[in-house]
């Protein structure tokens, strides 16, 4: 456990390097990637050995190495690719964590001591960074979105608006499924700018543009929150979902997607997330469901229910409080 450091450094420099791309077309010499990654011979040679001793590649003759179920997950193409993640998680995450002591002495994000801004600023002000974290949530973002389409129905919902939805990948994927819905992507004007509507979604999606901490779109019957509510502190997200409950049209629902902390001790991966968040972000944590009844109720909202997917991550539900 303490040296798993080592391997999220081995996996970071084999994402860097697209080692697995490189051998995409079969087994090759450790000396022929090292020429064709910009990498010294032996010392390559060294990495994919430590990598194939724990199945990220396989030495298939003396030196020459060839790709193994694992190490296909760091190919770009990959449906499942996971190489954008790693390139994000073995860089500024990582430096960012070696301030974890201070984090929990302060209670401060360690991000913002190391760089001097938040992780959003950061990756405003240095797009190239911007793109792999962008990649890296579309990375992270597959086998959830597939978990919440297997998992909650949609029903009685007729406008779905995808707060700080990013590129729109979710809510395309979720309109197709779900033929009946109307949609809108909604994020800052750098991130939706890009975002072209596929034609089969012509007159059902929507893109618009602007800032959750100051508006939502309004009339919509349901408003998801995929991993935005778990960046801020309670304040921050009681704007947002402020926003929210004054603009969704009567009987609308709130759909927060986060890992929801479960009690015990048994190992759940948004255990490990909440410390990321308190590293990376100003204030951010994952919650457990009694933490998002009280932050639900502060924003004039009533925790519905909590549906779990086959992912890590749930559908926290609420709905407006209605006075008697």
């Amino acid at each position: 456990m303490a040296s798993g450091a080592w391997i999220t450094q081995m996996l970071h420099v084999a994402a860097e390097l697209s080692l697995a791309d490189q051998l995409e077309g079969g087994d090759r010499s450790a000396e022929d990637l090292a020429a064709a990654c910009a990498a010294h011979p032996d010392t390559l040679f060294r990495l994919l050995r430590a990598l194939a001793s724990v199945g990220v590649f396989q030495e298939t003759a003396p030196r020459t190495f060839a790709l193994t179920p694992l190490a296909e997950l760091l190919h770009s193409d990959h449906p499942q690719s996971l190489r954008q993640f790693l390139r994000m998680l073995g860089e500024e995450h990582y430096l960012a964590w070696d301030g974890l002591l201070q984090s929990v002495r302060s209670g401060t994000p360690a991000f913002h001591e190391r760089y001097g801004c938040s992780v959003f600023e950061h990756y405003q002000q240095q797009p190239e960074r911007g793109e792999i974290f962008d990649g890296a949530m579309s990375d992270f973002s597959r086998q959830e979105i597939a978990g919440l389409l297997a998992a909650f129905s949609f029903e009685g919902i007729t406008h779905l608006v995808d707060v700080g939805g990013g590129r729109g990948e979710l809510l395309m994927r979720v309109l197709d499924r779900h033929p009946h819905l109307q949609g809108t992507v909604f994020d800052q004007p750098s991130v939706v700018a890009p975002v072209s509507v596929p034609t089969a979604l012509e007159g059902r999606l929507n893109v618009v543009a602007g800032d959750f901490f100051q508006a939502v779109p309004a009339g919509a019957d349901a408003y998801l929150l995929k991993h935005i509510i778990h960046d801020w502190d309670d304040d921050r997200c009681l704007r947002i979902l402020g926003h929210i409950r004054s603009a969704m049209a009567p009987g609308g629902r709130v759909l927060i997607l986060e890992q929801v902390i479960p009690p015990g001790n048994d190992p759940f991966p948004g255990k490990l997330l909440d410390l990321n968040m308190l590293v990376m972000t100003e204030g951010g944590r994952e919650r457990t469901p009694e933490e998002y009844a009280l932050l639900l109720e502060k924003a004039g909202l009533r925790l519905s229910a909590i549906t779990p997917t086959p992912s890590p991550i749930s559908v926290v539900e609420a709905v407006a409080i209605t006075s008697a």
